[in-house]
C-alpha cells in the first residue's frame, strides 16, 4: 500500500521539532522555562517542539537564542524550509496566480531523463491542448479564488511541454480511460485534445498507455503522482502539492506505477480507446 503523500513531510517536521527538543534538554530549560524566555505562552513551545505547529524562521531563532546555540540557527531555518517545501497548500503557490508556479518546474522538466506519470482525473499537464489547458487552469481559478492569469499560466504550461519534442527524454505516461471521457471542456475542445493524444502517441520518446474501465484492478486508482527520473515524486491533492524525496517513498510509487503500467493497454488497443471517447462526443 502507498505510504500516505504527506508522510515525508511530516517525518521532516518531527526530525525539526526533535532537534529544538535536544537544544532545549541540553541547555537544563523546562519547556515552560523556554517560552518564558522566548516570550511565548508554554503551550506554543510544546506545539513546536511536538510537531503540531511548525515554526517561522524568527521562532527558531528566538529558541536558539534561549538555549545559546545562536550557531545552530543557519542550518535549523534550513531544515525548517526544505521541511516546508514537502507539502504546500496551492492557496501559497497560487497566490499572485498560476503563471509563475508553471513556469517555476521548467528546469526541472529540462533536467530530468525518464518522466513516469500516472494522471486519474486529468489529462496529464504535458499532453495538455491549449484549448484543454485553458477550461482546466480557469476551473482551478475559479475554485481557489486565486488571481486570474489563466492565459499566461497556460501559455507557460504549454512552453513547458515542448520537453515532449526536444531533448534527451523519455516518458511513460498513463491515464485511466475515465480521463478521456471527463467533459474538462467543451466538446469541439476535447475533441482536439483527444486527437493531440493519437498523434503524440506516435513519438519515439512516448509511450501512452490507458488503463481500461474493466481492466482487473492489480492497484486501485491513485491520487495523481509524476516520478522525475529516480530522485523525486510530485503528487497533486486538493489542497496541497506534496513533493516527496524519501527514497523508501520513490520505491513505494515506482512500485505502484509498475503495477499500473500493467493494467494498461498500449498501441491499437490504446488508440481504439480514445478513438471510442472522440465517438461519444458527438
Amino acid at each position: 500500500m502507498p505510504a500516505s503523500p504527506s508522510s515525508a513531510a511530516q517525518a521532516a517536521r518531527e526530525a525539526l521539532a526533535q532537534r529544538l527538543g535536544e537544544l532545549r534538554r541540553d541547555a537544563g530549560l523546562t519547556g515552560r522555562e523556554l517560552a518564558v524566555r522566548c516570550g511565548w505562552s508554554e503551550s506554543k513551545s510544546s506545539r513546536i517542539e511536538h510537531a503540531r505547529t511548525p515554526p517561522s524562521d524568527a521562532d527558531i531563532r528566538a529558541w536558539c537564542q534561549a538555549c545559546d546555540a545562536v550557531a545552530q540557527v543557519a542550518d535549523l531555518i534550513a531544515a525548517n524550509r526544505a521541511a516546508d517545501s514537502l507539502y504546500v497548500e496551492w492557496r501559497r503557490i497560487h497566490r499572485g496566480g498560476m503563471r509563475r508556479s508553471q513556469e517555476s518546474y521548467l528546469p526541472l522538466y529540462e533536467r530530468t531523463r525518464h518522466f513516469r506519470v500516472y494522471c486519474s482525473n486529468v489529462i496529464p499537464g504535458l499532453l495538455q491542448t491549449s484549448g484543454y489547458a485553458t477550461a482546466l487552469l480557469s476551473t482551478i481559478t475559479a475554485f481557489q479564488g486565486t488571481p486570474d492569469d489563466v492565459a499566461d499560466a497556460v501559455a507557460a504550461r504549454v512552453n513547458r511541454s515542448r520537453v515532449i519534442r526536444e531533448g534527451d527524454h523519455r516518458f511513460a505516461l498513463l491515464v485511466e480511460e475515465s480521463v478521456l471521457r471527463y467533459r474538462i471542456a467543451s466538446p469541439s475542445v476535447m475533441a482536439g485534445q483527444l486527437g493531440y493524444l493519437l498523434e503524440v502517441m506516435s513519438l519515439p520518446s512516448v509511450s501512452l498507455g490507458v488503463i481500461p474501465f474493466a481492466a482487473q484492478r492489480g492497484m486501485w486508482p491513485q491520487e495523481t503522482f509524476m516520478v522525475f527520473d529516480d530522485a523525486s515524486v510530485q503528487v497533486e491533492l486538493l489542497t496541497a502539492f506534496v513533493n516527496v524525496t524519501a527514497p523508501g517513498e520513490i520505491a513505494t510509487y515506482l512500485g505502484a506505477f509498475g503495477q499500473l503500467q500493467e493494467m494498461a493497454v498500449y498501441g491499437f488497443e490504446a488508440r481504439a480507446l480514445i478513438a471510442r471517447a472522440i465517438e461519444a462526443l458527438e
